[in-house]
Parts: structure tokens; sequence; C-alpha cells
């Protein structure tokens, strides 16, 4: 057999209607309930009131009083005839037609009724208790007697002259009468009760709208699911996430955008004024295009940022900002680039040193040693490498000469000669590579690039290097020149594609010295590819060594024709120690 299918409860704006909208009818039900029966009320007690009065007026009346002494004075109670042709009978029905009540009774002292509207009751005990209106007080009641319920007053008839009672007088208004008074009450009533109720639906159909929109049409267990999947999506990724909603604000801030910006959550504050790069604010801009990727450096961080739309059902909800950290791949490219020119060159070395080595097999074979010995000493005198580096021997830390030498086989191949200064010094051993080879690759590929581009026919770049004794590790300093056009010159000039080497917005060599090392500026003639890397590398120089606590600056900005400028890095804690032959070298220096 066939299960029926389960029934699909219903959505939760459905439930919030039908709540609100039971809500509604219950307190306009009430209200009128409690409404009606206070009018009841006020009725009924109008009734007894104009019941009383009545009562006390038939009661009062001189003739009634003397008719009921003299029939109470009596052995017995007069016949019905008697009673119904009597003044009694006559004052109590005049009372009752003029006053429209239900009944005018008027009794002797034993509760025997004198005056009746129904002539049949004459002369027999009246169906509500007398007691205490013949006991001499005057009683308000609500009962229901021959005639029906009613609403009345009892009151005592005293005797002339005197306050002994000989009777009472029992007035009542008909129950159905104060209903039908309050029928005419309550329309108004009944009224306002249905606008309440109508004003009421209607509210609560907005409300479900609005409730609708604001949650994009999803349950609460759907909005749930979402709040757990959104953070554990934003705190599990090692990407930064930026929410900025439509209305301005950031609404999504996660832990790896504060990591990488260095900020702390700047949820809930204005995106246009956080203290965020340009560059991202610039990604959600009216007039920017979606998709784009751009490179941007916060702190010591290459980061690559994009932003995309957010949309649902065609509903503009804002902008996702996306940060990627591309600092430890760009610091890797550069080794990359490193080790594959440094490979480069000793392919080339093993060719030459493979010659060099049959040169002095061939000299042993012929019993030439003295000549042998002579060859080994001039290849001694030239350092262990041959790399196209003027004074190379003045290197003596290995991973500096070989990095230099990788440096020296690309500026070759480009035309230019790569020299090391005179002054060159460096006695402790490099213990940051990392750092050392952001900063000298990018100063050496910058002064090279200017080199190329510049209008001296003889093309050279110079590196002076000096560490300095520290008791946190030693200090390098690096100086870079080269023989290009300066930076006072137009584009392309001193920088190449890191963008060192341009004249400022009105041609000042001041404002050109800041512009190289503005993130983002480049020279290049062909534009910059997105996440390129391109018009980053003096500006991630500058702030790698100012992290470390040195800087990066201009020493000469150069001229027009030659030399061209002269840039100066100072990276402290890079270095550490000596070696024996660093000693031997300073000895050699100072003895000469």
């Amino acid at each position: 057999m066939k299960r029926p299918a389960p029934r699909q409860p219903l959505r939760f704006s459905t439930q919030t209607l039908l709540l609100q909208l039971g809500v509604v009818v219950l307190v306009v039900l009430l209200s009128g309930a409690v409404h009606a029966w206070l009018t009841y009320e006020r009725l009924g007690r109008e009734a007894e009131n104009q019941a009383l009065t009545l009562a006390r007026t038939v009661a009062s009346d001189p003739a009634v009083r003397r008719e009921v002494q003299a029939i109470s004075r009596e052995a017995g109670t007069p016949p019905a005839p008697v009673l119904l042709a009597g003044p009694l009978m006559a004052v109590a029905e005049g009372a009752r037609t003029r006053t429209g009540a239900l009944f005018v009774v008027i009794t002797d002292e034993t509760g025997l009724r004198l005056a009746h509207p129904d002539a049949e009751r004459l002369g027999e005990k009246v169906s509500t208790d007398p007691s205490e209106a013949l006991a001499g007080k005057e009683v308000t009641t609500r009962n229901t007697g021959t005639l029906g319920p009613s609403a009345g007053a009892k009151v005592p008839v005293f005797a002339p002259g005197s306050e002994a009672v000989v009777g009472e007088v029992s007035v009542g208004y008909s129950t159905e009468s104060i209903v039908q008074s309050l029928a005419r009450d309550i329309t108004p009533i009944a009224l306002t009760a249905a606008g309440s109720l109508l004003a009421g639906i209607l509210a609560s159909f907005l409300l479900r709208r609005r409730l609708q929109r604001l949650t994009l049409g999803l349950e609460p267990e759907e909005i749930s699911t979402l709040v757990h999947d959104q953070v554990a999506v934003l705190q599990g990724v090692d990407d930064g996430v930026i929410g900025v909603a439509a209305d301005g604000r950031i609404s999504v801030f996660n832990a790896a955008a504060q990591r990488l910006l260095g900020r702390p959550d700047l949820a809930g504050s204005p995106w246009e004024w956080a203290p965020v790069p340009e560059q991202l604010k610039a990604l959600t801009r009216p007039d920017a295009s979606e998709g784009d990727a751009v490179e941007i450096i916060a702190g010591a961080r290459v980061l690559v940022a994009s932003a995309r739309k957010a949309l649902h059902r065609q509903e503009d909800l804002g902008w996702v900002v996306m940060l990627r950290d591309r600092t430890e791949l760009q610091h890797l490219t550069r080794q990359l680039d490193a080790v594959g020119t440094m490979s480069t060159a000793l392919r080339a070395q093993r060719h030459e040193f493979a010659n060099q080595l049959h040169t002095i097999a061939g000299f042993m074979s012929i019993g030439q040693h003295q000549q042998a010995r002579d060859y080994l000493a001039r290849l001694a005198a030239t350092g262990p490498l041959k790399f196209p580096v003027d004074q190379a021997e003045l290197l003596q830390d290995p991973y500096l000469q070989a990095f230099v030498g990788a440096k020296g086989v690309e500026a070759d191949e480009r035309g230019v000669t790569l020299r090391i200064g005179p002054e060159t010094l460096v006695r402790g051993q490099v213990t940051e590579p990392q750092d050392v080879t952001t900063v000298l690759g990018n100063l050496i590929d910058n002064a090279v690039n200017a080199a190329v581009a510049g209008s001296a026919p003889d093309r050279w770049v110079e590196v002076e290097l000096l560490d300095e004794p520290g008791p946190d590790g030693g200090t390098l300093h690096i100086v870079v020149a080269d023989s290009g056009d300066g930076l006072a010159s137009g584009p392309p000039a001193d920088a190449g594609a890191d963008g060192a080497g341009e004249t400022g917005a009105d041609g000042s060599v001041a404002d050109a010295a800041e512009a190289v090392f503005a993130e983002g500026f480049t020279t290049a003639a062909r534009p910059a590819r997105a996440g390129g890397g391109q018009g980053l590398g003096l500006a991630l120089a500058r702030q790698l060594a100012r992290r470390r606590g040195g800087d990066v600056r201009i020493l000469e900005p150069g001229s027009p024709g030659g030399p061209g400028a002269v840039f100066m890095a100072t990276l402290p804690g890079t270095t550490a120690g000596s070696t024996a032959g660093n000693n031997d070298v300073i000895g050699k220096d100072n003895d000469g």
C-alpha cells in the first residue's frame, strides 16, 4: 500500500501570520466581550435605580399608605375582584403604564399581592422573598419571577404618621429591554472592533511581507544553517573575506582579513571611511570592473585583491572583496629566478672547468709542470667561479658571491657590466638570504633596466656591500648605482618594470623620489598584467627593510646622460659572525 506523502509544514512567515491573526481576533473578541459586559452591568444598575425611584414614589403616596394600612387591619385579604377594582390596582397599573415597567406590585405586611399586572395573581404570596422590605429596608434585586427575569427594587410601605411597616412595593424592569438597549449601544463597539480586526489583519500581512523580504524568503532553520556555515567558512579559510553591504557598511571582516591587513574587526563601520588601502575601496566603486585583480602591499605582505558583486534573486546585496596572500609566492619566485640564473651560469662554467682541466692535463702529459702550476695560480687568483662580474673577488660570502654572480650573467646578456664597488667589505655571513634576495635583487634589476634604457654608450651597474656588526646581528648596507639617465628624466628611465625612475606630477626630483616607491608605480611600456607583480618591487623592498628597522632610499637622483640614480638599502639583522678568510682580507687591507 502506497504511503501518503508527508504533509509539508507551514512556512515560518505563514505561521507568524496565523499567530498574529489569532492574537488580533482574540484581543478584539475579549475587548468586545468585556465592553459588552460592562455596558450590560451599567444598564442593569440604571434599571435598578429607576425601579427604586418608582417604588419609592408609589410607596410614599398617602393614598397607597392609607389603603394598605386599612387592608392590613382587616382580618383577611379582600377577594381578587375587589382588589382588581380597588384604588391600589389603579395606582400600580397607572405607574407601570407611564414608566414602561415590567410590573408594579403592592403587598400587605404578610407578602400577599394587593396589586399585580396579572389579575389571577392577586391575593397570592409574591414569588420572591419580601422579608427585607417588610423589615423596613430598601433593596435592589435581579431575579426571575412569574413575569420573567427582571431588575428591580423593593421598598417598604409605612403606615401614615408612623414607622410601622404595613406592606411593600416591588417594581421591576424586564432584562429583555436591557438587552435591547445593550444592542443599540453595542453597535458602535462592534463596528470599532471590526475595524480594529481589519486593521490588524492588514498589518499582519504587511509584517509578513516585510519579514519575507528581510529574511530573503528563508526559514529560521535555513537562516541558522547559513549562519553556522558562514562562520565555519569565513573562519576556516586562509583567504581574507570582506563583505560590504548595499548600504555601504562592512558586514563581514573575517579573521584572515584582520590578519592580512593588520586591522581589528571593522564589521559595522562605513566602508568609505575604513582604514584599508584605497585600492580595495576602488574595487567596489560603481565604475569598477567586476573581477579585476590588483596587487597591493599591506605591511610586509603582498596581497592579491578582487571584488565580486553579491546578488540574490536580482537583489543587490553589496560586494564581496577577496584577499589572497602572495608574499611567500613572491619570495619563492625571486629565489627560483635566482636559482635558475645560477644554474644556467653553472652549466656554462662546467664547460669552462672541463676545458681548464684538459689544459692542465695537457701540461702534465708533456711534462710542463711549471706551466701547469702557473696556470693553476692564475685560476686561483680569479676565484672559484668566473662570473662576468668585475672585482667579484671582493665578495667572500658564498651566498652573496653566487647571487651577485647570477645577476651578473643576466646583466651581461643584456649588454650591461655588473661590477662590485672597491669599498665592498662583508666580514660576516648572510643569515637572512630571503630578505637580502628581495631587496638586493630588486635594486640590481631596476639598475640594469635603467642602464639599458639610458643614453650612455657604456652601460654599467655598480654594487657596494658593507656589513656592520651589532649585538642583534650585523647590518648589511647596500648601495646600487647605474649608468642610466637618472630620476629627473622622462620615462622610461631609472626603474624599468618595477618603477624606479619617473618624475613627479610637477617634474621635480623630490616628487620622483617618492613616486618610485609608490605602490603600483611602473614605467613599463606594456600594461601591467593583473596579478603580474609589476609596480611592487621597490615598494615591497622598502616595506621589508622598514619592517626590520632599516630603509631603502635614494642617495642621488642622477642626471640625463648619466650617471644614473644611486639607491641605498639598510638591512639590520641580516648578517652574523666572521670567518678566518675575512680576517685575512681585513689584514691585507690594513697592510696595504
